[in-house]
């Protein structure tokens, strides 16, 4: 930090004996100094000696630059040296009292890439007719890195409009019109109204600086013309100040318990500062040679001292002696409690030296394949699981097993110390240096969730939980330990990688743990193809990994439901997605009577159909069936595939061969979702080549046809629509309902988005609603749950997600933080009233807009639980009771919140 070049602005300082001292002192430490009257954006520190209504002041926020006082500059001078800017940063929280620093707040968001500026996603147009203002509110939205347009263009969408007194141009009703005052209430928020700066700009020239008499130094918080539209812009901008006020608040509290953990500040105080002199070991090596193994621990233990580091090869022979299950009961416990020792005297993040040492150490002696191979070995070895690094006695003694327990256990302390120690900002050098970093990532894999560590882990937790339930009560208590530590660890791991990459890109960590709760959750279905409820129902909820814990959930129940051809659609997932798409989902599958027997049908049976229907001529004695003799309801080559993987099916609806695609359909054991090599199904080929008898016969005959499947993004749907089908694309309208709509290709485009004529889009809505109508009396006619193991594990993983996707956006029951969001009644009716699409067109902050969704679901709750279907109702297992509570609680807290009674957190 101290080498990067400082390049400086000065606004509202009037006095030219202080400013030219500034100057100086900024020249003499090796700074450069920017001059002129406007802000510039290669600016990286504005001084003011306190807020003033300045387009630099303005600018700079929005640009997140550094705004400090003179007093940086002038200390920095006198140690010859840059200081750290933090305690000289201007606070705006001072004259607010109560109230977060927005000044600080930005230069945070842009420094960890949340934002790229506090007007980002703003498009604006400004119809300004005062050149000279124009430009400086124009540059002032640039620095925040808007989109300013000085005419309208005809193709682009505006999200604000910012007028003065005469405008050029009629404006949109539907964009909200913005002033410059309220551009400073969206960079400072509450801390505005304590800024009391003047609403006119002063008119006394000679009040200005020399340098500074432009629009860089007069009160650019002038009072512009806004256009009366609805909602109401002061209501929204309160709205929009609370839901960021409430995320800072949780972002500062959930930063805050990432470091209260005590017990370890023990090993930060012990860490040595120096080295002491060389220890003379001799004798415990003398001790070994010998075969005296806890002797020569014990004099080990005795020379342990901080900064003391027995050789690795010593620590080795030790650790082989440990693996090989000769070793006493007394040697095992004592290892460990030297492990602990030499930890505790050379704390591996204060040196990297310590760090290569313990990775030296912490190693199979056989192998040297590093910690991971050392952990996975131990977790294997408790398993009884041949797949170790080596050889090992089998099976282990108890007390061996009760050794590897300790080495778990000593190893996840040193990944949760580590952990620790990089949230304190206490680790030496990079992240990746630590132990924790180089176990589980190569230099190579570092910008990879899923390095091959990591999926080693995965698929070790998911046996694990396999092997934890085959035992008797007597092992259950040893297997369940077992199985937290791998998910101690996993939290660990997931939480390290997350915190290095979560400032400086965000997007990368929202894309790869969901990349990691899919894998998982293939893993999980690979393993129990019978979606066994005991497995899956341990699994998940007991992740301690709260964003992972979601995502997986999430690719889980994704997974059922396409197991199920139930479509949920590819948007993101929320909480209006849960209690809408997914509910919905589940409310189909409670229909779902469990699948038949996959055994092939006796010869006795009859078949479901024939060669009756054929063409006229065909019946005449002495004919043939085409199909061959003996086999007269096997086509031929049904199970065959062309050059493109192709089979018959796909042909037959190619060719809209309706009669051969019924006996396919009639064969047992058909996949009627089978894809070629392109990845198309045959219900793709007969929405392409546009066969509606084809399409009928699929939607007619086949219960578990998936509507869903899309290939680049193209569902049957978009395939229909894109050539011209529209008979077949109401036909898939009327049977799958408006869920097919909200499928979206890689362009985005959902399938209304294809259709450009008003009233053919007002039909296929029509057809998307009268298949809403028809799943639902399908539903209402059945009360009772048909395959209750299969609702009964997507209630679980549905209350699962739910509860831990309110921890994870600290929505109400999700236990928030130290300073609880209280809605006022009135901004809660206007959310609910204008929704919150329309609401938070133009916020910069992307969670506080989602927030804003979040809670528009919550405050409509009522119709979505009245939706809920009968059969769910009425289930006697626990966890769709459990679920259909946890849906009843939310309609009350929405209730409340809509009385004014509710809050968020705790």
């Amino acid at each position: 930090m101290s080498n990067r070049k400082r390049i400086f602005q000065i606004s509202g300082i009037k006095d030219a004996q202080r400013k030219g001292q500034l100057l100086r002192a900024i020249k003499q430490v090796g700074g450069t100094y920017i001059g002129g009257p406007i802000y510039k954006e290669s600016t990286t520190h504005l001084i003011v000696s306190q807020a003033v209504p300045s387009e630099k002041f303005l600018a700079a926020c929005a640009g997140g630059k550094w705004i400090v006082t003179p007093e940086y500059v002038l200390d920095s001078l006198k140690l010859n040296t840059w200081l750290p800017e933090a305690l000289y940063e201007v606070n705006l929280s001072i004259q607010s009292l109560g109230f977060t620093n927005p000044v600080q707040a930005w230069r945070e968001k842009v420094a960890r890439g949340v934002v790229s500026g506090a007007f980002q996603d703003w498009v604006v147009l400004l119809n300004v007719v005062d050149i000279k203002r124009r430009d400086t509110i124009s540059r002032i939205l640039k620095a925040g890195r808007a989109v300013v347009y000085l005419e309208k263009p005809a193709s682009v969408p505006m999200t604000h409009v910012i007028n003065r007194h005469v405008v050029e141009h009629p404006l949109d009703d539907a964009v909200p019109c913005a002033s410059m005052r309220q551009l400073a209430l969206h960079l400072f928020g509450k801390s505005f109204t304590g800024l009391k700066w003047p609403v006119h700009q002063p008119r006394n020239p000679s009040d200005w600086d020399v340098e500074d008499m432009d629009s860089s130094s007069e009160n650019v918080i002038e009072e512009t013309e806004v256009v009366e539209h609805t909602p109401d812009t002061g209501l929204l901008s309160r709205l929009e100040n609370k839901m960021e006020e409430y995320i800072f608040y949780v972002e500062k509290w959930k930063q805050k318990r990432k470091l209260l953990y005590p017990e370890f500040q023990s090993f930060y105080l012990s860490c040595p500062t120096s080295k002491r002199g060389p220890t003379d070991l001799r004798n415990v090596q003398s001790l070994l040679d010998c075969g005296f193994f806890p002797q020569a621990l014990e004099e080990l233990q005795a020379s342990l001292h901080p900064g003391v580091l027995p050789p690795a090869p010593l620590v080795l022979s030790l650790v082989r002696h440990a693996l090989e299950g000769a070793a006493k009961p007394y040697f095992l416990s004592m290892f460990c409690t030297t492990l602990h020792s030499i930890l505790r005297n050379n704390s591996p993040w204060g040196s990297a030296t310590y760090a290569k040492y313990f990775q030296q150490i912490l190693q199979c002696p056989e192998c040297k394949k590093g910690v991971w191979s050392l952990l996975s070995t131990s977790f294997r070895v408790c398993m009884s699981s041949a797949a170790t690094c080596h050889s090992l006695p089998s099976p282990a003694r108890p007390e061996l097993i009760s050794f590897h327990g300790d080495l778990q256990e000593f190893l996840l302390r040193l990944f949760q110390l580590e952990l620790h120690a990089v949230n304190s900002g206490l680790v030496a050098g990079a992240s990746w240096s630590t132990i924790l970093g180089s176990t589980f990532w190569t230099v190579w894999e570092r910008s990879a969730l899923s390095s091959k560590a990591m999926q080693q882990l995965v698929e070790l937790l998911v046996e694990a939980y396999q092997w934890a339930q085959s035992c008797t009560e007597v092992e259950a208590v040893h297997r369940q330990r077992l199985v937290l530590r791998l998910q101690e660890v996993l939290e660990v791991v997931v939480e390290f990688w997350c915190q290095a990459h979560s400032a400086l890109n965000r997007p990368l960590v929202e894309k790869s743990l969901p990349d990691l709760g899919e894998h998982i959750a293939i893993l999980c279905l690979g393993q129990v193809s019978d979606m066994a409820p005991d497995f899956l129902l341990e699994l998940i909820p007991s992740m301690l990994c709260s964003p992972l814990r979601v995502v997986t959930a999430d690719a889980l129940y994704r997974f059922v439901c396409r197991r199920n051809t139930i479509a949920t659609g590819t948007e993101a997932l929320s909480l209006r997605k849960i209690v809408s798409t997914y509910l919905k989902a589940l409310g189909s599958l409670c229909v779902r009577r469990p699948a038949p027997d996959p055994s092939p049908r006796p010869q006795t049976e009859p078949a479901l159909t024939s060669c009756a229907s054929q063409k006229p001529g065909s019946g005449s004695k002495g004919s043939v069936c085409p199909y061959g003799p003996g086999k007269e309801n096997i086509p031929r080559g049904l199970n065959r595939v062309n050059a493109a993987g192709e089979t018959l099916l796909h042909r037959a609806c190619k060719r809209d061969q309706v009669e051969t695609l019924l006996h396919i359909l009639a064969q047992p054991g058909t996949d009627v979702n089978v894809k070629d090599h392109a990845g198309w199904t045959p219900l793709h080929e007969a929405c392409n080549h546009g066969s509606p008898a084809c399409v009928r016969a699929l939607l007619q005959h086949s219960p578990t046809l998936d509507l869903s499947s899309q290939v680049g993004g193209v569902s049957p749907l978009h395939d229909a629509l894109l050539n011209g089908h529209l008979l077949i694309a109401k036909m898939l309208l009327q049977y799958g309902g408006s869920a097919l709509l909200e499928l979206r290709d890689n362009s985005g485009r959902t399938p209304l988005d294809l259709v450009t004529a008003a009233t053919l889009r007002q039909d296929l809505q029509q057809c998307a609603a009268e298949g809403d109508s028809s799943l639902a009396r399908a539903a209402a006619a059945v009360c009772d749950v048909q395959d209750l193991a299969l609702v009964e594990t997507c209630s679980c993983l549905l209350a699962c997600l739910l509860l831990s996707y309110q921890q994870e956006r600290e929505l109400p029951g999700g236990g928030g933080g130290d300073s609880p969001l209280h809605l006022p009644p009135r901004l809660a009716q206007a959310l609910l009233t204008h929704g919150a699409t329309a609401v938070t067109g133009g916020w910069a902050n992307a969670k506080a807009a989602q927030l804003a969704h979040d809670l528009e679901t919550l405050l409509g709750m009522g119709q979505y639980v009245g939706a809920l279907s009968p059969a769910l109702r009425r289930c006697q297992g626990p966890h769709t009771g459990l679920l259909v509570q946890l849906l009843e609680d939310l309609e009350a807290e929405g209730r409340l919140l809509l009385a004014g009674g509710a809050a968020l957190g705790v």
